[in-house]
């Protein structure tokens, strides 16, 4: 063998190395991309809308982790009328609403995705009336809301329903607390109290979140707010609400939901955009099972009915 022969075998055999050693780095790189992120392959599912049902809609995701752990549901608030506009805009897979959708919601979704949108009925809540622990008011009359919060309602103070001067309040003029107009309780609340084709007066203080209402009130002592039952805390008191003046007032409850004596009671729905795919389903048939209604309850709203229908 020549000398040329045997540097042409050398460099045969280092170009032989370098193209397993590329071979090999590619192979390990190909194998790093393989490899799951922490996290990768669990199921997901984007649950927005109202801010009235999102502590509920929060335990019900985490009670779910335990029983689905493949399975993740992201829960966002930001009011009904958010979760159904994020149904038409492909960024949810279930809207949470505390008012049914509205018909041209409905056609716009429909025309998107070709198909009707699917309304789950999935509890129920009591919209309750808030006023600081200092008020000695232990109830009122839808007329009487009607007259603080409508338009053109005449009362503005406190003195013009016979309350004496609140502790702790620096005026006698009643401070009303109400939600922002994407929230399905501020529309529920309007066209119930004020009138569905009326308005609010003016001047309200308009708040983000039912939370927000309650923590609001119970800073305030002059304050009157609305909220959902599962918001109370011992900060503000809740009135007995009558549907007349002169009749007897009703505490919301569970038991007074479903007998419907009181009068601001709404159901809770969530909206998928089509059909579910089997992962939302089966998270939807499990939210209206004995175990998902057992955390309605333990939440502070108000489950369904034993012969309540679970869908349409």
């Amino acid at each position: 063998m020549g000398p040329e022969t045997g540097k042409k075998r050398a460099r045969g055999r280092r170009a032989g190395a370098l193209l397993a050693a590329l071979a090999l780095a590619a192979g390990v790189a190909g194998c790093a991309r393989s490899a799951p992120a922490p996290g990768a392959g669990k199921l997901v599912i984007q649950n927005i809308g109202s801010d009235t049902m999102v502590n509920l809609a929060q335990a019900w995701a985490e009670e779910y982790a335990a029983v689905a752990p493949e399975v993740s549901v992201e829960v966002s608030g930001g009011g009904s009328g958010l979760g159904i506009a994020a149904l038409l805009n492909g960024t949810a897979d279930i809207a949470n609403s505390s008012r049914r959708i509205e018909p041209e919601e409905k056609a716009r979704i429909s025309a998107r995705t070709g198909q009707e949108p699917r309304e789950f009925l999935v509890g129920f809540d009591a919209l309750s009336i808030y006023v600081h622990r200092n008020n000695p008011l232990e109830e009122i009359s839808l007329e009487d809301l009607h007259d603080i919060y409508a338009e053109g309602g005449p009362i503005d103070r406190w003195s013009q329903l016979g309350v004496p001067p609140i502790p702790g309040a620096r005026t006698d003029r009643i401070i009303r607390v109400s939600r922002q107009n994407n929230s399905g309780t501020y529309h529920y609340f309007r066209d119930v109290v004020c009138g569905r084709h009326a308005d609010f007066k003016l001047g309200s203080l308009d708040m983000n979140g039912s939370k927000d209402v309650v923590e609001l009130v119970s800073r305030t002592p002059a304050a009157i707010g609305y909220s959902g039952l599962g918001y109370q805390t011992d900060q503000v008191k809740m009135l007995r609400v009558a549907r007349r003046r002169g009749q007897r007032g009703v505490l919301p409850s569970v038991a007074t939901t479903l007998d419907q004596s009181y009068p601001i009671a709404r159901p809770m729905f969530m909206y998928t955009p089509g059909e579910p795919p089997p992962h939302v389903r089966q998270y939807l048939d499990w939210v209206l099972s004995p175990a998902g209604q057992k955390i309605v309850a333990l939440t502070g709203y108000v489950p369904l009915r034993t012969d309540a229908p679970a869908t349409p």
